[in-house]
């Protein structure tokens, strides 16, 4: 009998870091009966962060996949990290989700972090649902918090929740429960120890229930649009059930069109299961999103457009999303959008053009897992057996090839040397950065030939301070390692036109090409283009020799060996000669050209800048600001938030090592921060003179 993909949700807890996503996956666990006892963070006893490194931190490093059932729907679960130094792990798993739980402080509000995942699901058009957590702390603010979704994350969220008072007991009017706007009843939460919190339905108190009236206003204001019953028995003033509101709160979620929010507070159990009831009821199954389309890789149809439905009837294909190295070898987490997959069969990667051997196959319980035999559309599983495949290839019936896209990563923006204490280790370090480059994408790792160093780059201090912490504890290797330091880049700061030439002897033969180049600032990206008048002057096959060259030269190292950006190379035109031109002396015609053209059009230093956002009380306020502004940063705005104040900046990475230390020592431990990379700005004339 076929399953039935409106069953299944494939979803992903997404947020900023500490606004409560693992607590809320732990308690999702416990009461969907997955586990029997609710861990804690900062214990690290949490189900999915299980790494020692994430139980120490008591952070989540690691996405991790979990399966549980709530009522008739089966869940297939992610959690994310939610600091920036580990985007690449959300920005994989929603490449690959149907589904999002975007998890909030009631206190912080939209934080930096929050508007970088939310932003990463508008990408990927993801369907959401919001539960506004940490009610019971004090400064909760749900209408700020509510407020801010709005304005922030310039989307539509519709409360289907209230809160019952906030802030902790001893407050005046502490949280009791949340408000349920579809049912209008008041839900309360209790518990006993480690047992599950029991539900306690009542009517809405009085001193409640003209807030719960004006938010339930507005609830059905925003779904007028979606439902013309709804209008018609809003305006006949007849009352409107229940399951025609969920109804039309699903339709409007999976088009997204509107983001239902909840609330409560996850540490203590109150309003867990209310987020698993919106879990299954407003987010889509994998047949209900739209289906995923890719290049036709037959050798009849090669290079046109298939459409894959999510159905165990169509060609199975499945994307990487994630490699993990374990003892026994390599574990690829794939998402498999059609067909079925059984193990012991064979699969084809188009990337590298070869069959896959799919030995194992695996249900995914965070660092537990059991073996099945198939799995089908619509199921996210791990494979053991594959050899060439990295995150972001397609995996696909070896008769009915297709090629789905794949996932784009950011660039690295810090750097540090690593080399080993002992020449005997050397080939063992290399073997196992090459094994963490392919687990993770955002990593970098090159030898370094005139120093025998090798230079590993990732997404800030944090992400290699794990890197190299997995070297020296799960790979048992001593390693040296050095300052991190800054990934800079190279651009132009004008404007040049110049003629490279070859003319030179080689072996007995006169080699003559001519080439003229205009390079110039842009605003983004490495352009190479070319005038009309080039193309007469330069025939084929020279002129497609001549432009790979520049687009090569282009996408590699400037004038100090930085990479370039925002760079546009024009071929002006160029001369040959029917018998001493040859490839050789295009390729000499083409790199003298260039090397001139930087060195006329002035060399620009381009140094990462950060985006900070810092969160402080009042009284730390001035200090900070002035740490920042002897950081070279630019305070963009400073907002008050709760009990305290929040600063925008822009700061160069190179002045911001070591800040977080500083920070708490200028807060006494009181402010906290964010950082992730915004752009690439002009660096100052010291650090171009520090290369000269």
């Amino acid at each position: 009998m076929p399953r039935d993909l409106s069953k299944i949700r494939n979803i992903g807890i997404i947020a900023h870091i500490d606004a409560g996503k693992t607590t809320l996956t732990e308690g999702m666990l416990f009461y969907s009966g997955t586990i029997h006892r609710f861990g804690e963070v900062d214990k690290g006893t949490t189900e999915t962060d299980f790494d020692e490194e994430e139980q120490q931190r008591g952070i989540t490093i690691y996405a991790a996949c979990v399966t549980f059932q709530w009522r008739d729907v089966i869940v297939n679960l992610i959690d994310t990290p939610g600091h920036v130094d580990f985007t690449a792990e959300v920005e994989r798993s929603l490449r690959v989700l149907d589904g999002g739980v975007v998890v909030f402080s009631a206190r912080e509000g939209v934080e930096a972090q929050s508007e970088t995942v939310w932003r990463q699901a508008d990408k990927y058009k993801v369907p959401r649902i919001a539960f506004i957590n940490k009610m019971d702390r004090e400064g909760a603010d749900f209408p700020g918090t509510f407020q801010e979704i709005r304005d922030r994350l310039g989307h539509n969220p519709v409360a289907i929740q209230i809160p019952y008072g906030s802030g902790p007991p001893h407050v005046q009017n502490p949280f009791r429960g949340v408000i349920d706007l579809v049912e209008m009843r008041l839900l309360q939460f209790s518990r006993e120890g480690n047992k599950p919190s029991q539900i306690a339905v009542s009517p809405i108190p009085d001193d409640a229930r003209d807030e719960a009236q004006r938010w339930r206003h507005d609830l059905l204001e925003h779904l007028y649009g979606f439902s013309d019953e709804l209008m018609e028995k809003t305006l006949a003033d007849q009352p409107i059930e229940p399951a025609l509101l969920r109804q039309v709160l699903r339709s409007a979620t999976i088009q997204g069109l509107a983001v239902p929010v909840l609330c409560g507070s996850a540490l203590h159990h109150a309003g867990v299961q209310p987020v698993l009831d919106a879990v299954a009821d407003y987010l889509p199954g994998p047949a209900e999103v739209p289906s995923v389309e890719g290049v036709d890789f037959s050798q009849k149809k090669k290079g046109s457009k298939i459409v894959r439905k999510s159905s165990p009837d169509e060609p199975f294909c499945g994307l990487v999303f994630k490699v993990v190295a374990e003892k026994h070898g390599e574990t690829h987490y794939v998402r498999v959008y059609s067909g079925k997959l059984k193990g012991n069969s064979r699969v084809y990667n188009p990337r590298v053009d070869r069959k896959e051997n799919v030995t194992q196959l695996w249900h995914l319980q965070a660092s537990r897992r059991t073996q099945v035999e198939s799995v089908e559309a619509g199921d996210i599983i791990g494979i053991i057996g594959l050899r060439h495949s990295i995150t972001g290839d397609t995996l696909c019936d070896p008769h009915e090839p297709v090629l789905l896209d794949g996932i784009q990563f950011p660039q690295t923006v810090i750097s540090m040397a690593i080399e080993p204490e002992t020449t005997a280790e050397r080939k063992k370090l290399a073997d196992r950065l090459e094994s963490l480059k392919r687990q993770d994408p955002t990593f970098r790792a090159v030898e370094n030939e005139e120093t025998g160093q090798t230079i590993i780059s990732g997404m800030g201090e944090l992400h290699l301070e794990i890197i190299k912490n997995r070297l020296l504890r799960d790979f048992n290797l001593n390693v040296k390692v050095h300052k991190p330091r800054v990934s800079y880049r190279e651009t132009v700061e004008h404007k040049a036109e110049v003629v490279g030439e070859c003319r030179r002897q080689q072996a007995g033969q006169m080699l003559f090409a001519r080439v003229k180049l205009r390079v110039e600032p842009q605003a983004a990206g490495e352009t190479v283009s070319l005038e009309p008048a080039a193309a007469q002057q330069i025939p084929e096959p020279f002129l497609s020799i001549l432009l790979q060259d520049l687009q090569d030269r282009a996408a590699g190292g400037g004038t100090f060996g930085y990479p370039l950006m925002n760079l546009r190379v024009t071929v002006l035109g160029g001369e040959i000669s029917q018998t001493e031109t040859s490839e050789p002396a295009i390729h000499i015609a083409a790199a003298d050209a260039f090397d001139k053209a930087l060195r006329a059009a002035g060399v620009v230093i381009l140094e990462p800048i950060m985006k900070v956002e810092i969160t402080t009380p009042d009284e730390f306020l001035g200090d900070l600001v002035g740490d920042l502004q002897q950081r070279r940063a630019t305070i963009t705005r400073t907002e008050t938030r709760g009990k305290g104040t929040v600063i925008d900046a822009r700061a160069p990475l190179a002045n911001l090592f070591g800040y977080t230390s500083a920070m708490r020592s200028l807060s006494q431990g009181r402010a906290s921060a964010t950082m992730e990379p915004s752009h690439y700005g002009p660096a100052p004339p010291e650090v171009l003179e520090s290369f000269l």
